[in-house]
């Protein structure tokens, strides 16, 4: 007998299932998690297409590859335990 997934894997993608003005949620694994402009702001102003092409290489871990920003779920879960640094050219 033959399985098509693996037990215990990803059962849904992450996706983001809205986008305000003042941000976006995030759906993985059941978890709704806000991703605010103000603590993120690499993703203020892009266009939806580069903000909803989201990946989860490996649980809790979201990648966007067009503007080339990895966020874990901790750290958008409380954004202020982890202050950003940003070095300007």
């Amino acid at each position: 007998m033959t399985s098509s997934s693996k037990p215990g894997g990803v059962t849904s993608p992450a996706e983001v299932t809205n986008i305000s003005a003042h941000g976006f949620w995030l759906l993985a694994n059941g978890e709704e998690l806000f991703v605010a402009f103000d603590d993120f702001p690499w993703f203020k102003g892009l266009p939806v297409e580069q903000i909803v092409n989201v990946e989860e290489p490996s649980p809790g871990h979201f990648y966007w590859p067009d503007p080339d920003v990895d966020l874990s779920r901790d750290i958008i879960r409380d954004p202020e335990r982890f202050p950003l640094v940003s070095r300007g050219v």
